[in-house]
């Protein structure tokens, strides 16, 4: 049985025109998950193609009451673009222009359909870098990275994406459009909204525009990947790196179960045999990453590595970085459901986790791979699940993430570092932000989307 049309369609259609309006069975499906296992169709979807569109829907929907989510490129592990409440799914994706990349500002200009990988490589054709670098940058939107204030393995040095957020323009949920800083490295005028909206997930406001922080391209890069007889010896070598007055650009680590996965779909030889891995990435001037290199190199042999491999250029680092890229699809070939959690711990509290996550395997029988950014403790803690339709196992997986959430907690770490809270985390985010946080953040909520129709159903509801 077909779907009958909403009521107000055809004025919606009428407002921006032909083709941008969706209410196709393929699109309405599309648009209706993320990588989450969470699903709701819309009742349309609109392809913005202009910051004129984005204002246009927010106006329609505001005076009738009807939800809107935005989405970008829907590759977020946390159900944040579901439009639980149906409504209108707002896609940005056809606003995907590099509108200016200026090297005398270190700036760039982009909308929010933008490709991270897209911008990097734009910036790298002037000799100037985006560092922010998100696992699934080939795939993930700029609009998206903003929402979810996303991380990665480089930002140990360089910082999350709200380090690189100069100024944005923001259409709020009546359909006004804001505008807040700008080419500026420094501006301190009025509250923080750049940062409000960075990490907002969607519920503040529709990005459409963001003007972003680069800085010159590193002129060189190296790294090592080390394995250790024991996690322990890793991890006591990523705090005895940071103390021997290292500032890696990337520092991650993997416990046995990642590397054993790994090593069955990649192959024996490319992880020699251990417990644990590292990967120590260096950047700057070519004289001064060559002789910072060799001093780790050596460094790491004191330290109890068995093996350990260089990579001397960029090619080469970019096929280091392949393989550890490999690691999710290598949990996934053992045929269980992956649980990716991207929880946050104080970096001297790596083995304890590692060690958590094994008695909570043995206590609950559910497999956990640990895996992620040592450098800065945000290491992604993964419960590999059976049929996680099945509502036994869902039962159980929900009780195994309420004692890890309840641990992470009690160590003054975070439910989540970059992937954000969505649907997924939404039961533990009183306990997370504590009471007066969670009224301070219903309170900015109501302040600029009173009657809750932006991304509603989310975390704050």
């Amino acid at each position: 049985m077909k779907t009958p049309l909403p009521d107000w369609f055809s004025s919606l259609v009428s407002l921006l025109g032909g083709g941008k309006v969706s209410v196709s069975a393929e699109d309405l499906e599309v648009h209706s998950t993320d990588k989450w296992s969470a699903s709701h169709p819309p009742e349309a979807v609109v392809f913005a193609e202009s910051t004129a569109d984005v204002a246009a829907v927010m106006g329609f929907a505001h005076e009738r009451g009807i939800p809107v989510t935005t989405r970008g490129a829907g590759v977020g592990y946390v159900g944040g673009c579901v439009p639980v409440r149906g409504g209108i799914v707002l896609s940005v994706m056809r606003m995907n222009r590099i509108l200016g990349v200026h090297p005398a500002d270190g700036v760039a200009v982009v909308q929010p359909g933008v490709i991270t990988r897209d911008l990097q490589d734009a910036a790298h054709e002037v000799g100037w870098e985006y560092p922010p670098d998100p696992a699934s940058l080939k795939e993930c939107s700029i609009g998206g990275n903003i929402a979810t204030n996303a991380g990665g393995p480089r930002c140990l040095k360089y910082g999350v994406t709200r380090s690189y957020v100069l100024g944005l323009e923001v259409v709020l949920a009546d359909g006004r459009v804001l505008r807040t800083g700008g080419r500026l490295h420094k501006n301190k005028t009025g509250f923080d909204l750049i940062g409000l909206f960075t990490g907002s997930e969607g519920m503040l406001g529709v990005i459409t525009e963001a003007t972003l922080r680069l800085i010159p391209k590193p002129a060189s890069r190296a790294m090592l990947a080390a394995v250790f007889p024991e996690f322990s010896q890793a991890a006591a070598a990523v705090q005895a790196v940071f103390n021997a007055g290292h500032l890696p650009s990337a520092l991650e680590i993997t416990d046995t179960f990642t590397l054993d996965a790994a090593r069955k779909r990649l192959g024996e030889e490319v992880f020699p045999p251990g417990k644990a891995h590292i990967i120590v990435e260096i950047d700057g001037r070519p004289a001064a990453v060559a002789s910072e290199l060799e001093e780790l190199y050596e460094f790491l042999v004191k330290l109890g590595a068995s093996d350990i491999r260089r990579a001397m250029d960029e090619q080469e680092c970019e096929a280091m970085w392949l393989l550890r890229r490999e690691f999710s699809y290598s949990l996934r070939d053992t045929g269980l459901t992956k649980l990716n959690e991207d929880i946050v711990v104080p970096r001297s509290k790596l083995v304890e986790l590692v060690e958590f996550a094994q008695g909570l395997q043995r206590e609950t029988g559910i497999a956990v791979a640990c895996f992620g950014h040592s450098g800065d403790g945000n290491i992604h803690t993964n419960l590999m699940v059976g049929d996680y339709d099945d509502p036994a196992v869902r039962e159980k997986a929900g009780k195994a993430l309420d004692l890890l959430f309840k641990w992470v907690l009690e160590q003054g770490g975070a439910i989540t570092g970059e992937h954000g809270v969505g649907i997924a985390k939404k039961r533990w985010l009183k306990q997370a932000l504590g009471e007066v946080s969670f009224d301070v953040h219903r309170a900015i909520k109501r302040a600029l989307d009173p009657d809750g129709g932006l991304n509603p159903g989310k975390f704050l509801d």
